[in-house]
C-alpha cells in the first residue's frame, strides 16, 4: 500500500443502516405496497435497480425499515449458500429487511461508494472468514463486524482512477467469462442433443415397451442403526450420498456398510442398477447414479434394476433424458412412486450388440464433452483468480 494512503475503519468514514420486516400478520403492511423492500437474495444482482419485494408506508412506520440512500453499498449479513458477505450497489430508492446493511460515505467528496463496493467485493472470502466460514461456525455478519473492517483511503482523484481502471478491466473479464460460460453450455447441449436424437430416431430392429417390462423398480428400505458398520461387503447409500459424489456418475463407496449376512438378499441392489431420489426436495436435484457394487439404499431412494433385455449403460443414458421432476406425484411433499412410471415408454434395439455399439459411441462423445467442460471450467476459475489478483493489487496501490 502506498505510504500516502490512510487506513480507516468503515465505521469511521461511513454511515451504516439496516432495515426490518413488518409483521406478516398484518396485510396492510404489504398489500398494494409501493416501497421497494430488499431481501438477501436481491444482493446477487450486484447493481440493484428494482426488486420484487414491496411494503406500504404503514408497514415501514411500524417496523425498523427505513429509506436508504441511493448509491449505498449493500452487504448481506446472512443468507443461504454464497450470499453472506456479497455486496451490491443500490441504484434506486429502497428499504430492506434486517438481513442487509447499507454502507454510505459520511463525506461523499472524500470517499466514493463505488470505491467501497470494489474494495469489499474483492474481500469476499476474507469477510466470510471472520464469521467462521472455514469451520462449522455458521454465524452471520453483524454491524459491529462491518464497522470494524479497515479500508485504505487514497485521495478522491486516485479513487476515481482506480474505479475507472477496474471497471474497464472487469468489463473485459466479464465478456471473457460470458464467452467461457456459453462455450461450457454449448458443450453440454451438444451431448444432450445427440442423446435425444439417439432415442428419438429408433432403427428397424427397435422395440418400444413400458419401462417396467425391461427393468424392475426397487425402493429402498430402513436399516436398523445397529447393523451399520464402517466396513462390509454391501454399501449402504442414503439419498444425501448422491450429492457427496459431486459430478461423479458412479457410487463406489460410502461412509456406511452392511454385512450381507444381516440382509435379505432381495434388499440388495445389484451392480448395473441406477439409483435416484424418490422423496423430498432431492428430486429437484435431478441426480442419478450408477451402482457398481452391491448396495442397499434408504427409503428416500429408488432404483432401476435392468433385466437381461437391456444393457445397463444404455438404460442409464436413456434415463438421463427423463426429468425426475416430471415424475413427481406428491402434493405437499415431492414423491416418486412405482406408479409414476406406469405410462413411461422406452425404445431400444433388440440386439444387445447394437446396444453396446450405441453405448460405446455415447461414452466417446461423453468423454469428449467432459474434456471440453473441464477446459471451460478451468478458464472460468482462472478468470476468477485474475479478478482477485487485480483487486488485491489495486488496493495496495500497485497500479
Amino acid at each position: 500500500m502506498k505510504t500516502s494512503w490512510q487506513t480507516k475503519k468503515i465505521g469511521e468514514v461511513c454511515d451504516l443502516a439496516t432495515g426490518g420486516t413488518p409483521s406478516r400478520t398484518n396485510s396492510e403492511y404489504f398489500r398494494d405496497g409501493t416501497i421497494r423492500w430488499l431481501v438477501s437474495g436481491d444482493i446477487n444482482k450486484r447493481e440493484i435497480f428494482d426488486c420484487d419485494g414491496r411494503i406500504t408506508e404503514k408497514g415501514m412506520r411500524n417496523s425498523n425499515a427505513k429509506i436508504l440512500p441511493v448509491n449505498s453499498v449493500m452487504i448481506a449479513l446472512n443468507g443461504q449458500g454464497k450470499t453472506r458477505g456479497t455486496v451490491a450497489m443500490l441504484r434506486t430508492e429502497a428499504t430492506c429487511n434486517q438481513s442487509l446493511v447499507s454502507i454510505f460515505p459520511k463525506n461523499y467528496e472524500e470517499l466514493m461508494p463505488e470505491y467501497i463496493y470494489r474494495n469489499l467485493d474483492g474481500r469476499y472470502e476474507e469477510i466470510r472468514r471472520i464469521t467462521g466460514d472455514n469451520g462449522n461456525d455458521r454465524r452471520g455478519l453483524n454491524m459491529a463486524l462491518i464497522r470494524g473492517l479497515e479500508i485504505p483511503l487514497p485521495t478522491i482523484s486516485e479513487q476515481k482512477r482506480i474505479v475507472k481502471k477496474l471497471d474497464d478491466i472487469f468489463e473485459k473479464v466479464t465478456k471473457a467469462k460470458e464467452a467461457a460460460e456459453n462455450n461450457l453450455q454449448n458443450a453440454k447441449e451438444l451431448f444432450e442433443s445427440h442423446l435425444q436424437s439417439v432415442f428419438a430416431n429408433p432403427g428397424k430392429d427397435w422395440e418400444e415397451k413400458n419401462l417396467v417390462e425391461v427393468c424392475e423398480l426397487k425402493s429402498g428400505t430402513t436399516i436398523p442403526p445397529k447393523l451399520e458398520k464402517q466396513s462390509g461387503d454391501v454399501l449402504y447409500v442414503k439419498v444425501g450420498d448422491m450429492n457427496l459424489a459431486g459430478n461423479e456418475v458412479e457410487i463406489n463407496t460410502s461412509s456406511r456398510f452392511i454385512t450381507s449376512n444381516d440382509l435379505n438378499p432381495k434388499q440388495i441392489i445389484p451392480q448395473g442398477s441406477i439409483i435416484f431420489p424418490k422423496r423430498g426436495g432431492a428430486i429437484f436435484t435431478n441426480k442419478r447414479r450408477k451402482i457398481v457394487k452391491p448396495t442397499i439404499v434408504d427409503l428416500n431412494t429408488m432404483a432401476l434394476v435392468p433385466s437381461k433385455l437391456i444393457n445397463p449403460d444404455l438404460l442409464y443414458y436413456w434415463f438421463l433424458r427423463i426429468d425426475l421432476r416430471d415424475l413427481n406425484n406428491g402434493s405437499s411433499i415431492p414423491q416418486i412412486n412405482n406408479y409414476s412410471f406406469d405410462n413411461v415408454l422406452i425404445s431400444y434395439p433388440t440386439s444387445l450388440a447394437e446396444q453396446k455399439a450405441i453405448v460405446k459411441k455415447l461414452e466417446t462423445l461423453s468423454a469428449e464433452t467432459k474434456k471440453l467442460e473441464k477446459i471451460y471450467e478451468q478458464k472460468l476459475a482462472d478468470l476468477e483468480e485474475l479478478k482477485k489478483s487485480i483487486l488485491s493489487r489495486a488496493f495496495k496501490g500497485e497500479f
